[in-house]
């Protein structure tokens, strides 16, 4: 199967609008494909397509299929294979009204264009071998960007930094198997090329690059999605309040009765240049409600998932006693213990039986959610807590689940080498682990994959791209 038929592409020249769905200024029509030159000269009134020079400008018109103007418009040509899809590309920058914009698209459709699917223009440029499977991602990841540092980590993948990872730890595993295969080559007259040790040696580091970028996903979801800070506590210690003041809207339902939030209610802002994902958790109590009960398991996942939490302690009362309950599921996070209602009570004995309790090194601050009293100092400290990696640096992070799953998959085959070193397991089962080690790595890359996986990947770009 050729990779025209594995990517499901059929070969024929595509249209669509490039530009934001709407009303605008200008609005762009991507055309790719072999006819593509020769479909667009048919609905053009100019300079011959034939007579341009690939990746240059020009100023002409567009008529519908009766010879009637649509617009004046700028033409820019792409010749193959120097283009973004690898095929002969033309682009046409129009006036934003819709009305053109439709017309403009039936038009070529009506001169031979087939309207493109969702994403279809960048999986081209996969098949056509322009990028890699994880590049043509980090194409919808740059669009999506909602943050310095998401933009450049994505544009660091389509660059091609995290296929260069790849590509030397595949050729680390492929050594590691050129080794093995020869020692089985010669198993009949018992001569070892392998030495055990350098290929035991080699299989450890190949594990350490893998679960480097494995690791990374924590980042990289955090950088991509927004860092999760779990906000918890007892019931009505004031958590939804406090959500709605980092906020700075009524996003959760406040009220006096406690048990209120059931549910985990999340949303994202701004601070410090990071996109921060607030996640609003059902309070920690013992009780008997099956419904609040499953809330508050979601309580404890919040946590689990958090890079930050926000332990939310209601001053009036002083009931520490879910503490320890809580502060065991928050170890080895980054913790911060809000003392909350301030405007109500300012008790300095519940100040001082929490910090007795509390990890050493942990930072508490005293606040009214209410009154949004010293919000904007538990703003900064929250940017000063959370902990993300440098995206200015050439570290390659991962942040698409597809790849993490493949990573861990990857990391398992080559961990199970290893044991297999550790106990003599025999050539040809270690070349087992090491094919299937491969395999999941090619998967990332598409070196390795299904027209299904594609699809779906495809299917969440958006239109024209």
């Amino acid at each position: 199967m050729n990779i025209t038929e594995l990517t499901g592409l059929t070969g024929d020249t595509i249209c669509a609008v490039s530009t934001p769905a709407g009303r605008g200024g200008i609005a762009v029509i991507r055309v790719s494909g072999p006819e593509a030159l020769d479909i667009v000269q048919r609905r053009w009134q100019g300079k011959p397509l034939a007579e341009m020079t690939s990746h240059t400008v020009h100023l002409g018109h567009l008529v519908d299929t009766k010879g009637d103007m649509l617009d004046e418009a700028v033409l820019t040509v792409f010749k193959a294979p120097n283009s973004f899809t690898g095929e002969d590309v033309v682009e046409l920058a129009c006036h934003g009204s819709t009305w053109i914009q439709q017309q403009v698209v039936q038009t070529l459709i009506d001169a031979g264009c087939r309207h493109a699917a969702a994403g279809e223009f960048t999986r081209r440029a996969f098949a056509n071998g322009r990028m890699d499977l994880s590049q043509a991602e980090a194409v919808a990841d740059v669009i999506e960007a909602q943050s310095r540092a998401a933009h450049h980590v994505a544009m660091n993948q389509m660059r091609g930094r995290y296929s260069d990872e790849l590509k030397k730890l595949r050729d680390k595993l492929l050594h590691f198997t050129a080794l093995i295969e020869l020692e089985l080559d010669f198993s009949e007259e018992d001569v070892t090329f392998a030495d055990r040790s350098e290929v035991t040696a080699l299989a450890r580091e190949i594990h350490t690059l893998i679960s480097r970028l494995a690791d990374s996903y924590s980042d990289g979801n955090a950088i991509r999605n927004g860092l999760p800070v779990a906000i918890v506590g007892q019931t009505n210690a004031g958590k939804s309040t406090l959500l709605n003041a980092l906020l700075r809207d009524n996003r959760a339902l406040v009220s006096d009765i406690h048990g209120t939030t059931r549910d985990t209610i999340e949303d994202t802002v701004f601070m410090g240049g990071t996109l921060f994902r607030f996640i609003d958790t059902a309070g920690i109590r013992q009780s008997s409600d099956t419904v609040e009960r499953m809330g508050i398991e979601r309580t404890w996942q919040a946590i689990d998932k958090a890079n930050v939490v926000l332990w939310v302690v209601d001053v009036t009362s002083a009931d520490t006693s879910m503490a320890h309950d809580i502060l065991n599921r928050c170890e080895g996070k980054a913790l911060i213990a809000i003392l909350n209602k301030t405007d109500l009570d300012d008790d300095v004995a519940a100040r001082s039986e929490l910090n007795d309790i509390l990890p050493e090194g942990t930072q508490v601050v005293a606040i009214s959610a209410k009154s949004e009293s010293d919000i904007e100092s538990l703003r900064n400290l929250i940017v000063e807590t959370a902990s993300l990696p440098d995206v200015d640096s050439d570290a390659v992070i991962v942040t698409n689940a597809r790849h993490y799953q493949a990573l861990t998959h990857a990391r398992d085959a080559i961990a199970r080498a290893i044991d297999g070193l550790d106990s003599g397991l025999s050539g040809d089962l270690l070349g087992q682990d090491i094919r299937e080690c491969l395999h999941w790595l090619g998967e990332i890359t598409g070196e390795i994959t299904t027209d299904a996986i594609l699809g779906e990947i495809f299917t969440h770009f958006c239109v024209g791209k």
